[in-house]
């Protein structure tokens, strides 16, 4: 959920105005090992809706679900079972 901060801001004219501040939502994790997820934007779903498919997730297998490494391992294991059932 998004939050939503009131913050009050004194404006040139001596006026104070309340201003609402909406706070970045956390950062995509890593189904796996629970790390941040590089090449996912930190923005709220109506932003990221605009973005390009491109922009929302990395173009690999499994690109913003798992990371690099537990993709990588991920497809080692495949390989291996591959190779076995032969």
């Amino acid at each position: 959920m998004i939050e939503i901060k009131k913050i009050r801001v004194r404006l040139p004219s001596g006026r104070t105005v309340i201003k609402i501040k909406k706070e970045k939502p956390k950062a995509a994790k890593c189904a796996v090992c629970k790390k941040p997820l590089h090449g996912v934007p930190r923005k709220q779903p109506v932003q990221l809706k605009k973005l390009a498919k491109t922009e929302r997730r990395p173009e690999r297998a499994y690109g913003g679900y798992l990371c690099s490494s537990c993709s990588r391992e991920l497809f080692r294991e495949k390989i291996r079972e591959k190779n076995w059932e032969r």
